[in-house]
């Protein structure tokens, strides 16, 4: 019986840190998506083109 609490407890412990794992990633893809978008607007800026401008989304996404 301890053996199948103990297992249950590292479980569900690592179900915890599976979920703030893929939080942080989702994160990390936002931050290098803002990144590689100013990049191609200083691309833009550099050849002499208008850089287009970016709209948000008009939802706010909610708070993690």
């Amino acid at each position: 019986m301890r053996r199948i609490l103990t297992i249950g407890v590292l479980m569900a412990g690592m179900a915890v840190a599976g979920c703030e794992t893929m939080q942080g990633a989702g994160r990390d893809m936002q931050s290098a998506g803002a990144l590689l978008t100013d990049q191609a607007a200083n691309s833009q800026v550099q050849m002499g083109q208008a850089p287009t401008t970016y709209a948000p989304p008009a939802v706010t996404p909610q708070p993690y």
